[in-house]
């Protein structure tokens, strides 16, 4: 499900956004068709939105879903560790099939000594090199930490700047402007104008339509899987 959107997600805001990842490959490209063929004859709707990651989707989708149930999330994307509420579990995916840990507010405060939303504060510290946004430059993600644990946020921190040593303070003063865009850049939006209803997402399928499509794209051994 693609739609064009005229307020478009947090790339809007910086032209070097993800500008450094590489194009797709051409012989790739057809392909997301075919996944999305796949995925549809088991009855799975396509979630996706011009103008919005996938984050965003998946933070709208929970975030509205946990008005009616507890939400997991299965990824192995740290980022969507801000998402965690009393509602919503974030599960990172490990080494070895079925390995996960399931991230809850104490177990992430346990594991990380975070809250969900220092999350996004230490991303808008240090940058995102995959995303290409800095952060404030000289500052990673030891310093970050320890910024925010010890001063619970960025508000927090710029309020105390004269508690930093003159070395943190001059980087963060000469990258202030960067530091906002990049933390607004880490922050998941959840309100992306998505029509997905929850009872749309139950699994059901034909399987008869599913062995057709398995058949047409020649996936033989998944044919007698199913069959």
């Amino acid at each position: 499900m693609t739609k064009k959107n005229k307020n478009p997600g947090r790339g809007v805001h910086n032209d070097g956004y993800k500008s450094n990842r590489p194009a797709a490959p051409e012989d790739l490209i057809p392909q997301f068709d075919l996944v999305k063929e796949v995925v549809a004859s088991f009855g799975v709707p396509n979630v996706g939105i011009e103008g919005y990651e996938a984050d965003d989707c998946i933070g709208t989708l929970a975030s509205r879903f946990k008005q009616h149930a507890d939400v997991v999330v299965v990824t192995g994307d740290h980022d969507l560790l801000q998402l965690v509420d009393e509602r919503v579990s974030i599960a990172i995916m490990k080494k070895g099939i079925g390995n996960y840990l399931v991230y809850s507010p104490a177990v992430l405060l346990e594991e990380r000594g975070l809250t969900p939303l220092q999350v996004i504060d230490i991303k808008g510290l240090m940058g995102d090199t995959s995303d290409n946004y800095p952060g404030v430059r000289g500052i990673g993600e030891k310093t970050a930490l320890k910024l925010i644990q010890e001063h619970g946020s960025i508000d927090g921190l710029l309020a105390n700047l004269e508690a930093v040593s003159k070395t943190i303070r001059a980087k963060i003063e000469a990258d202030l402007e960067m530091l906002h865009l990049s933390r607004q850049l880490a922050t998941i939006r959840c309100d992306a104008p998505l029509d997905t209803q929850i009872d749309s997402c139950g699994w059901q399928y034909d399987r008869q339509l599913v062995l057709s499509k398995f058949e047409e794209l020649e996936f033989k051994s998944l044919v007698a899987l199913i069959s």
